[in-house]
């Protein structure tokens, strides 16, 4: 079905579209259930049930939404709304570690909560709210906490980053259990039926908070500013995790050493915790180098892509128009990533001397400029020689190297010691400097510089070919020096992957310990992240419960 786009969808003609469909008579009486309304009104004795499913834009004509609708004919099936496992009191059950409070970690501490298990929490960074100091510190005064940043603390790196639940990984598992969830904990239902979810960096960190305080009212334990140090498996078939506490320190004033112990530890660190990698590599667990990208974020104006993606219909109350692609250049994939309509760009370093780049967006999308990520597909044959005395670590070492060498270039040409070196479009491809530079959202402040000769050559020449291909395929009139592009967006994925067993989802060389998310290379945002969690916790789990079965004759 199609309906205009900011008006709701007239239940009645769901009806009588329905009707047709299913060949019942025309004064058939058939229930519409709407999953972002709070109400929903049906009939008992009623013929069918019919199910608003999905929702996306389509403007390649006039602009409309496209509805797909679930019916249920009576006669043949029921409808079941959908139900949340419930979250047991877990005060006095078996404990289960996680260590990492993003998406990973949450939705694995929810997990436990349902299978009756108790979660204990363990987060270097501080609270969603708290961080947010440090954030605003990073941005303004250029200081970095390297414990409390855009990508560690309370809700991970995608909890300012636009809160995005766009997932392919419809295999993993049931990525209804997350959007419900997450609409459970204070998300705007619209996130069940939008074909490009999002929650808003303004509304997430308060349904991170909510997450949180179930957490504890159920049991479990939540410890911020608690950075994990060692991870050890003991004698009696325990996991000690030893860990620095920042926020009890002891009376010299340094962090306090706190031990954990539990049967299963979940892994959830997310992809920039490189002291992580180095630990388990010490304790000889198989670590090795995966793929990732690296390439730069560009900045559009947003009504040059209301225009383009609107075909010039767009109008006040529609939403700021998106955009994504995917070309082959070079025999390698060159992609957008990321996109955040109507949003800033952030800085997204995790130590001094780097310079990383992100983008969020609020709910409303109502900024003036849109960002995207657009990278460059690397394989492990691609890169540097010079890296690969570092083994598993050659590609993090490469990525290192990319983000220390754009501070280095724009470190001494500002006052701000994260300013970021950035280029025009056009003049990046033609491969001359920038006269000048456009307005930014970027607050500390960016660096005119060659990009062109800064990044790695088989990057650079990559997104040289890439912006005229999409200007000629997709997009008329993207490729323009309105457009500026700002490096570096390298953290798109980890470089480095845990090896785990398949079905267990165990370290094998460390029994009871999950990899599990980002961090561990198995997957790539938030709605993946979250379903790679639930599974670890329900291995987790599965393990705990066969081991206190007693063995049949």
């Amino acid at each position: 079905m199609t309906g205009h786009v900011g008006r709701d969808l007239r239940t009645d003609d769901v009806r009588i579209v329905a009707a047709k469909t299913m060949n019942l008579r025309g004064n058939a009486i058939i229930n519409v259930i709407d999953p972002t309304k709070s109400f929903q009104p049906t009939f008992p004795n009623a013929d069918a049930t019919c199910v608003i499913a999905h929702r996306s834009i389509d403007a390649r004509n006039d602009v409309i939404y496209r509805y797909r609708i679930e019916a249920y004919n009576h006669k043949f099936e029921s409808y079941r709304p959908y139900e949340l496992p419930e979250y047991q009191d877990v005060s006095s059950a078996e404990s289960v570690i996680v260590i990492g409070a993003g998406p990973a970690g949450m939705f694995a501490a929810l997990k436990l909560l349902t299978l009756g298990l108790k979660p204990i929490v363990l987060e270097r960074g501080k609270n969603v709210h708290d961080r947010k100091f440090d954030m605003a510190k990073l941005s303004r005064e250029g200081i970095l906490d390297p414990d409390s940043n855009y990508c560690y603390g309370e809700g991970g790196a995608g909890a300012f980053s636009d809160g995005k639940l766009l997932t392919r990984s419809t295999k993993r598992g049931d990525i209804k259990e997350v959007l419900y969830q997450f609409v459970n904990f204070g998300a705007n239902p619209q996130i069940l039926v939008d074909a490009h979810p999002h929650i808003g960096t303004d509304r997430l960190p308060k349904v991170v908070e909510n997450i949180r305080q179930c957490v504890i009212s159920r049991g479990g334990e939540y410890h911020f500013s608690t950075k994990v140090t060692d991870i050890k498996a003991k004698a009696d078939g325990t996991i000690e995790v030893k860990a620095l506490d920042a926020a009890n320190p002891t009376k010299a004033g340094k962090p306090s050493v706190q031990k954990y112990s539990a049967k299963k530890v979940i892994l959830a660190t997310g992809h920039s915790a490189r002291d992580i990698y180095e630990m388990l590599a010490s304790k000889d667990c198989a670590l090795e180098t995966k793929g990732f990208a690296m390439g730069v974020r560009v900045e559009h104006p947003q009504s040059l892509i209301n225009d383009i993606r609107y075909h010039g219909q767009w109008e006040p109350g529609m939403p700021a128009a998106e955009y994504s692609f995917t070309e082959q250049v070079g025999e390698r994939g060159v992609f957008s990533f990321c996109m955040c309509p109507g949003g800033v760009l952030v800085p997204s370093e995790t130590e001094e001397g780097t310079i990383v780049m992100n983008g969020m967006s609020n709910s409303a999308r109502s900024g003036k400029k849109a960002n995207a990520g657009v990278v460059v597909q690397i394989n492990p044959e691609d890169i540097p020689e010079e890296f690969a005395s570092a083994g598993a670590f050659a590609g993090l070492e490469y990525q290192k190297s990319v983000e220390k060498k754009m501070w280095e270039y724009a470190h001494t040409r500002s006052s701000h010691p994260f300013a970021a070196p950035a280029q025009r479009m056009v003049d990046f491809c033609e491969g001359v400097e920038s006269e000048d530079l456009p307005e930014t959202t970027y607050k500390p402040g960016l660096v005119n510089a060659p990009l062109h000769e800064i990044l790695p050559q088989p990057i650079a020449e990559r997104l040289q070919d890439v912006f005229p291909l999409v200007e000629n395929h997709t997009m008329r009139g993207y490729y323009t020096n309105d457009a500026i592009l700002v490096g570096v967006e390298s953290r798109t994925s980890s470089p480095v992957r845990i090896v785990r067993d398949r079905e267990t989802y165990e370290c094998p060389s460390f029994p009871g310990l999950y990899p599990c998310g980002e961090g561990a290379g198995f997957s790539g945002g938030i709605v993946s992240s979250a379903i790679d969690g639930i599974n670890c916790a329900v291995a987790a789990a599965e393990s705990i419960f066969s081991a206190q079965t007693p063995a049949e004759d």
